[in-house]
């Protein structure tokens, strides 16, 4: 089995992200990708973060009826920071025999020498680096440079269509009254208009 994993704070979820796992899962020919809402992100300390089982819910309303992708509640089960090391390790038990992907957007890697343990999340899981739109085109050369020779040799690089779309811009969207559609799932959509979230 190949099993991605795609972690964020998805507050809310967009297209973007959901067009981001699709992209891996197509370009990579992974049977499963899994959404990981953080739990406590150590990067985002401070920050006013909307309830996790609520960006759990809004996660599950837009991929229901696609089995190839599963909402992954473990960050918000456990208690204190969410590392990814610590996921990774989580998944690796309960899936042994899977080969694990592990997502994220080209400009969060080179930040991943800062991380907890960044050596065993390249032992953990083949790192993929998704260029974001609106950045230069990630090339192997940056990936050296951004995080070393080493690690570099356990990164695969996929690139996504261009769409801009950035979950801060869709809080603010709310929180102007210009409304979310065609830039989030309808049911998340309603979710957000129905519960209050981001006024």
């Amino acid at each position: 089995m190949k099993l991605g994993i795609l972690g964020g704070t998805f507050d809310p979820v967009h297209y973007g992200h959901l067009l981001l796992a699709e992209t891996c899962r197509l370009q990579l020919s992974l049977d499963q990708v899994r959404l990981v809402p953080a739990g406590s992100p150590p990067h985002k300390t401070g920050m006013n973060i909307t309830d996790g089982h609520a960006r759990a819910d809004m996660l599950q309303l837009a991929v229901s009826g696609y089995p190839e992708f599963a909402v992954d509640r473990r960050e918000l089960r456990r208690e204190g920071k969410s590392f990814t090391v610590t996921t990774l390790a989580d998944f690796r038990t309960d899936f042994v025999d899977a080969e694990l992907f592990f997502l994220l957007g080209a400009d969060s890697l080179r930040d991943i020498p800062t991380w907890r343990e960044p050596d065993r999340i390249f032992e953990l899981a083949t790192v993929v680096a998704v260029n974001r739109p609106g950045l230069p085109e990630l090339m192997h050369s940056q990936v050296v440079e951004w995080i070393g020779e080493d690690l570099a040799k356990g990164v695969k690089i996929v690139t996504m269509p261009g769409t801009d779309i950035s979950a801060s811009d869709l809080r603010q969207r709310v929180r102007d009254r210009m409304g979310l559609r065609f830039l989030v799932p309808r049911a998340v959509e309603a979710f957000i208009d129905q519960h209050g979230l981001y006024v």
